[in-house]
């Protein structure tokens, strides 16, 4: 199994295995899946919140912050206004809201690009699995359901619109999407093992978006950290070359290093001598 290092983004990233003789075809749709499972906790996460917070969505004809509403709104036990005025502000029982922001939380920390420094491999069916407790959580939590306009019960059963929202890049389709190695692009046609060898214990950074987009970026020669490290330890060194600069005094031959005479007196064995 080679181990693949998959960046759409620096913060779009993950580490999957796939076996080195699998069409390119079939690792993009694979990768691609993944991906876009990845983008849906994120979404699940974001509204998931929200929905523990300040209960099920409105619709959209009625959407507006409820103390300026035209007629009353119906206040229960657990009723918080939503300051966006998209919620009704009905939530649940705060146990159930605990469980669910806990099951939001440990999916967001199964999908999260920090895996990738955890060592950690991402799979279709841990994803899947994360998303299924999301989804009885939200049973627990309101029994009776959402209205089909929630986004959180649209991105459970897949069928959310994200054109034209700042999601709307999230989604990627198998079909178009494209695989770079090396700043080629990995041909549908070939196997991976054409372009990153037949060694099964390859390990390779591959970049993944769409089609068009042209070469993806290459990357840096070094990370963040160690490039602030580097320039921390340049303006140090620089400073002290001013300090230096600025230093034209000639107090330094009194120095036990400027002595004209140190080579002599280390070879006669005659050290400092003070006379008192």
């Amino acid at each position: 199994m080679v181990l693949l290092h998959i960046k759409k983004t620096e913060d779009e990233q993950f580490l999957c295995e796939i076996p080195v003789a699998t069409k390119v075809t079939d690792a993009t749709r694979n990768l691609v899946d993944l991906q876009n499972l990845r983008t849906r906790i994120h979404r699940l996460k974001l509204e998931g919140e929200e929905l523990a917070r300040y209960g099920p969505a409105k619709p959209l004809d009625q959407q507006g912050i409820d103390q300026y509403a035209e007629s009353g709104v119906p206040k229960g036990a657990n009723y918080q206004q939503d300051p966006t005025g998209r919620r009704t502000g009905q939530g649940p029982d705060p146990a159930a809201a605990k469980t669910l922001l806990k099951t939001l939380a440990d999916a967001e920390r199964l999908a999260h690009k920090d895996q990738v420094a955890n060592k950690v491999l991402l799979t279709k069916g841990a994803l899947e699995a994360a998303i299924d407790h999301i989804r009885g959580a939200v049973m627990i939590a309101f029994p009776q359901g959402l209205p089909e306009w929630d986004l959180v019960r649209q991105a459970l059963e897949g069928t959310e619109e994200l054109a034209g929202t700042s999601h709307a890049n999230d989604g990627l389709d198998p079909a178009t999407a494209t695989l770079w190695f090396a700043g080629k692009q990995l041909l549908p046609k070939n196997q991976l093992s054409h372009h990153l060898g037949r060694h099964e214990k390859t390990k390779a950074v591959i970049k993944l978006q769409q089609a068009g987009q042209g070469a993806p970026a290459r990357e840096a020669p070094v990370d963040a950290e160690t490039q602030k490290a580097m320039m921390a330890f340049y303006h140090k060194k620089q400073e002290e070359q001013k300090k230096l600069a600025e230093n034209d005094e000639d107090d330094y031959t009194n120095s036990a290093w400027a002595n004209p005479k140190a080579l002599k007196h280390h070879f006669s064995g005659v050290g400092s001598v003070r006379i008192r």
